[in-house]
């Protein structure tokens, strides 16, 4: 087995890990690849030149990138740093480190939150996997991906075409170069992936995404692209790098985030807490008030809570059936209770009903009319009445007869 760098970092507070692996392949002599795993940053650079040129071009970028690159989603700051290494690529030429002609593909991204950024030149390539669809992010600056738009060859020409390896855009050649620039929202869950051609040119894009699939975890992922390449014929050099989309979210926003949940679980608590207090505070007062109404057959019946219904439910409980008919009260009360009377308590409607009571039996123990003070005091005298009426016959009789007594002594 040909010798190969794995490397598997996980990020200090990271939710999930990230993954990587570079290996020489089965034909080369030298790993001319280089990469840069460092959470929010990661950075993919593959060597041209041969022995002494294309390691040295890759190893010069990585580096410059790694210390020019952004520490936040900022695709023109990533651009710059890409640049800077451009530079640095051609003065290590001019300055006799390394050798003429010497250059490296890149393509550079950096991912915080769900939000990536990615600054490419050549034809390394970058890939998000969402919902188990792979799709191609960058545009591979070479002669035949030319050749594909143009409509000259189709994609699967491409991959043995005998100018498969000619790049139109490199780090190293063109002091004006300038990268390419991606910025994309992707979803928590999703992968990215940054490789080499040494991937790409052994497997297709669904067999790419076949191993992505059947390994979710990123290093477990990398581990198992480059094995696929290798089993393919390994004919390059091949350098992977998977990342999660929620692996290299800054502290930072973690604690936004948390902050926010927080906040979020308080305010919920607090409505909660409302609610109950308003569902405590209206069971209470349906459970404290109280009515009156009338039966059926017509009596004073005592309800705790309120007549009707409240929301779509009924929220009374009869407490007392009474024997007092509504028909011997006042007419206004009788109105009232007819009309379900509210009061204030359940005391206070059974006061009323004793009140209703005692109205009720005094009205029942009253004298009858013809009977009392004034009217029994002429009663009283009633029976004498005769007695003096013979009295005044009997004076009437007497002088009648005196008168008769008077006319027979004269004859």
């Amino acid at each position: 087995m040909t010798p190969s760098f794995s490397q598997s970092t996980e990020a200090t507070e990271a939710l999930t890990s990230f993954g990587s692996r570079t290996d020489i392949g089965l034909t080369r002599e030298q790993n001319e690849d280089s990469l840069v795993v460092a959470a929010p940053l990661f950075v993919v650079a593959d060597g041209m030149g041969g022995h002494e040129a294309g390691e040295v071009a890759s190893e010069i970028a990585v580096s410059a990138i790694s210390e020019y690159a952004p520490s936040t989603a900022d695709a023109e700051a990533l651009g710059h740093a890409v640049e800077v290494a451009n530079r640095e690529v051609i003065d290590a030429t001019l300055s006799g480190r390394g050798r003429e002609g010497m250059g490296t593909t890149c393509t550079a991204a950096i991912l915080e939150g769900n939000r990536l950024v990615i600054a490419q030149v050549g034809d390394s390539r970058a890939y998000v996997l969402h919902d188990g669809k792979l799709s191609q992010i960058t545009r591979d600056h070479s002669l035949v991906a030319d050749m594909v738009e143009s409509g000259q060859i189709t994609r699967e020409q491409a991959r043995y075409h005998p100018n498969r390896s000619v790049i139109t855009r490199a780090l190293g050649s063109d002091v004006n170069m300038q990268p390419d620039l991606y910025e994309i929202t992707i979803e928590e869950g999703d992968r990215v992936l940054l490789c080499s051609d040494g991937l790409t040119s052994m497997l297709l894009d669904e067999e790419i995404r076949d191993v992505m699939v059947a390994n979710p975890d990123p290093q477990a992922c990398a581990e198992g692209l480059v094995e696929a390449a290798l089993a393919a014929g390994g004919l390059d050099n091949v350098t992977v790098i998977v990342v999660k989309a929620d692996d290299a979210r800054p502290k930072q926003q973690r604690k936004m985030a948390r902050r926010t949940k927080i906040t979020l679980a308080c305010v919920l608590v607090a409505v909660v807490a409302c609610i109950a207090l308003a569902v405590w505070g209206g069971m209470r007062y349906l459970y404290n008030s109280a009515y009156l109404a009338e039966s059926d057959q017509g009596y004073v019946q005592v309800y705790r809570g309120v007549p009707g219904e409240v929301l779509g439910f009924s929220y009374s409980l009869l407490v007392e059936s009474t024997d007092i008919p509504v028909d011997e009260l006042n007419s206004s009360a009788a109105d009232n209770i007819r009309n379900n009377l509210r009061v204030g308590s359940l005391d206070e409607a059974l006061d009323l009903v004793k009140s209703y009571r005692e109205q009720i039996k005094d009205r029942h123990s009253a004298p009858t009319a013809g009977s009392g003070s004034p009217d029994s005091a002429a009663d009283s005298n009633a029976p004498d009445a005769p007695a003096g009426q013979d009295a005044a016959d009997a004076t009437v009789n007497q002088d009648a007869s005196s008168q008769q007594a008077a006319q027979g002594g004269g004859q």
